[in-house]
């Protein structure tokens, strides 16, 4: 039984980098200087290992048309939808976070379309940002985007830097001990792979013995960790997980075949698949694998701001303006009907 209905940190301070699984399954770490011959060894900090490349041509344009009828703005003027201050739902904000007049929000800027650098390799862009404008505009808020990796997202929400994360993060056991949510999205993975690939990608005994590249410390590793843990209790290979030091790498791996397999936020290999000519997806899976979940903004648990955000989301499902931000960047199969807080607590009655 699912989390939630329809599409339907951790136990360590750093909270969200969470290993499901005692057993390790093989990893190889490599970066771009492997692919020619030299060793490097890093762990991949974005949760889609999704490169943020236009093409497989490597041009970089200001707009890119997909085969899926979208026109993808990556130029740093976004002219992104905005919203009007509503009195009432700005009143919900918590004194604390609303004195300096501010909505801090951390992002991981890695992963076309959610959260990524525009064309002048600096200004942070994407549906994640746009619907974090719509919830501060709500409110009432300047929007200020940090960028940060994916590891550093949980202390620093902990510390009080950030004051909400929006960037594909998905609602966990182990982040409703330490967090809160605001769900505003449907949380799919998808596996890609190279066009003449003829994988079909269902569960753990279609990944017996390949190579599969993934982001550390996030929920796809999970599902990779148990998927392997049950190859391994049938007497048959696990996959091989590979970490690459940045997201170019990452896609370079796959198009080389240097890689079988990549897992990434299905949004983006959605976009991949519309905007390349060699890969194609070839799995989708829910992201809370083996039941359901959801992608929310995430906050400090106890602090009462999600519930405020809640209600910006759902003010914007309400007006409009929500459909529209999923409409610009093609994501409107993953939205919801409402916006829901996540607690541990309500997280715990919904198992």
């Amino acid at each position: 039984m699912g989390l939630f209905p329809r599409q339907s940190a951790a136990k360590q301070r750093a909270g969200a980098r969470t290993r499901a699984l005692p057993v390790r399954p093989a990893v190889v770490l490599l970066s771009a200087a492997a692919l020619i011959g030299a060793a490097a060894v890093s762990g991949c900090s974005d949760p889609g290992a999704a490169a943020a490349g236009a093409g497989a041509s490597g041009q970089n344009p200001a707009t890119t048309a997909a085969r899926n009828g979208v026109v993808y703005n990556t130029s740093p003027d976004q002219q992104r939808i905005r919203a009007k201050k509503i009195d009432e739902l700005a009143a919900k904000v918590p004194a604390l976070i609303g004195k300096d007049g501010k909505l801090t929000v951390a992002t991981t800027a890695g992963s076309i379309p959610l959260s990524f650098h525009a064309t002048d390799d600096k200004t942070p862009i994407g549906s994640e940002l746009d619907i974090a404008q719509l919830v501060a505009d709500k409110l009432g808020l300047d929007l200020d985007i940090q960028v940060t990796s994916w590891e550093n997202w949980p202390l620093k929400t902990q510390s009080g830097d950030f004051e909400a994360v929006f960037s594909n993060v998905g609602i966990n056991k182990d982040r409703v001990k330490l967090f809160d949510f605001a769900s505003y999205r449907a949380a799919y993975m998808g596996f890609e792979a190279k066009k003449t690939s003829s994988y079909d990608i269902k569960g753990a005994d279609d990944i017996s013995g390949l190579k599969v590249s993934v982001g550390s410390g996030t929920n796809q590793e999970k599902i990779l960790l148990a998927w392997n843990k049950e190859l391994e209790d049938k007497g048959k290979a696990p996959a091989t997980l590979q970490y690459y030091s940045s997201d170019a790498d990452t896609i370079l791996a796959l198009s080389s075949g240097r890689t079988d397999l990549n897992i990434a936020p299905y949004p983006s290999t959605v976009y991949r698949e519309n905007t390349r000519d060699d890969l194609k997806i070839v799995g989708k899976v829910n992201a809370g694998w083996p039941s359901e979940t959801l992608v929310a903004a995430t906050t400090l648990k106890g602090n009462g701001l999600a519930p405020a955000i809640t209600a910006a989301l759902n003010s914007a499902i309400k007006d409009g303006s929500y459909a529209k931000v999923l409409d610009r960047w093609g994501l409107s199969e993953e939205a919801l009907p409402e916006s829901k807080t996540v607690t541990e607590a309500t997280f715990k009655a919904a198992a």
